[in-house]
């Protein structure tokens, strides 16, 4: 249980299929930012934390601590539990076997894309997993994520289809005038500034230091700038120095993780997503929703949703001078931010909504279960 994509994603679905009639329950293999409480209070459904790890413990009683996580979830499938849908490859390999073994007809396996330090061996283990038949299908975020599957995983491309991820659109109403001012002020956003927000995980992946090195190359061009960071991670600490030897201090905000990124965005000029490499990025759909221009780099997962001077504007990957140009451009063109602004949001809202993403995994479902039982 933390902020972040996948999690977001398996959150929306649960309650999507709660709503349309199925019976419910949202695992997570442990809780590692003190959700629990909040998801369930939120929940209509069971949300449950098999304490299966505990960040920060010792190795050895991580691993008593994850065989009796694995046991509890064994149990809960054990309870006429006719499908069972695992996010991210690590769930896959921990699920999908115990799914199996406890006899749960339907298995379902989501690909959201390379994870930051994951193994060879876990890519080699991953990709067996899914073309056995302890996998019923395998579903990818987006074709890019699909094609790495099936190069580096060696994932059987008849085994695995595309279904994007959807979220729910944001509306401007739910920020007023006066909402988005005090927004700003509390950033330190004079009254002719401009606010670019960057949301996720502080990992190298995100490419955060590129985009410090972009932002120090502005100072002089753009001194009415104000760049929000929301998220923290591994790299909080590096970038924070980073940023200090680069002499852009009072222009950065690091801000950790937040509760309110709808606000943030709804209060924001410009979004910023710098990273080097993507699965199909849920911040970056919040943003389109948002109506707010988004200025992103060309990577697996972004090219699929964007097309270049029309939803959004695009960039070269960890190139610190493009990023840059992509900033003071859209910085100093008002027109610009409208107009994309206007066409992300309406690009969105038609093709990445939650409807349209959990219809297809219900499809899905309908579909394997008529083959299992034909």
């Amino acid at each position: 249980m933390e902020v972040a994509g996948a999690q977001r994603v398996l959150l929306s679905q649960a309650r999507w299929f709660n709503d349309h009639g199925y019976a419910v329950q949202a695992v997570f293999f442990y809780d590692k930012q003190g959700l629990s409480n909040k998801w369930q209070q939120e929940s209509a459904f069971p949300v449950i934390s098999l304490d299966g790890w505990r960040y920060g413990a010792f190795p050895i009683w991580n691993f008593f601590r994850l065989m009796g996580g694995m046991l509890r979830l064994f149990r809960l499938m054990r309870r006429e539990v006719d499908v069972v849908e695992s996010f991210t490859p690590h769930s896959n390999v921990l699920a999908m076997p115990l799914a199996w073994l406890a006899g749960v007809p339907l298995r379902i396996a989501t690909h959201h894309g390379y994870i930051e330090g994951s193994s060879y061996l876990l890519a080699r283990v991953h990709g067996w997993l899914m073309n056995s038949r302890i996998t019923s299908s395998v579903v990818a975020v987006s074709s890019q994520v699909r094609d790495y599957a099936i190069e580096r995983e060696r994932t059987d491309p008849e085994k695995i289809q595309v279904i994007e991820n959807g979220i729910e659109a944001l509306e401007r109403s739910k920020l007023g005038a006066q909402e988005r001012e005090d927004v700003r002020k509390a950033l330190g956003v004079g009254v002719d500034g401009v606010l670019l927000l960057t949301v996720g995980r502080l990992t190298i992946q995100k490419g955060h230091t590129v985009l410090l090195k972009a932002i120090a190359k502005l100072t002089k061009e753009l001194p009415m700038a104000v760049f929000a960071f929301a998220g923290d991670g591994k790299q909080g600490e590096t970038l924070e120095n980073e940023a200090a030897a680069l002499g852009i201090n009072e222009q950065i905000r690091f801000l950790g993780v937040r509760k309110d990124i709808a606000e943030l965005l709804l209060a924001s000029d410009i979004f910023v997503q710098p990273s080097l490499w993507e699965g199909l990025s849920l911040a970056m759909l919040e943003a389109l929703l948002s109506g707010i221009p988004v200025l992103a780099t060309e990577v697996e997962g972004v090219v699929d949703v964007i097309n270049n001077e029309q939803h959004g504007l695009l960039v070269p990957p960890d190139d610190a001078d493009a990023l840059a140009e992509g900033i003071a451009r859209l910085t100093r063109d008002k027109k610009l931010r409208a107009r994309l602004g206007r066409a992300g949001r309406s690009h969105a809202e038609a093709h990445y909504s939650i409807e349209k993403m959990c219809g297809q995994y219900d499809e899905l479902v309908q579909q394997l279960w008529q083959e299992a039982h034909s």
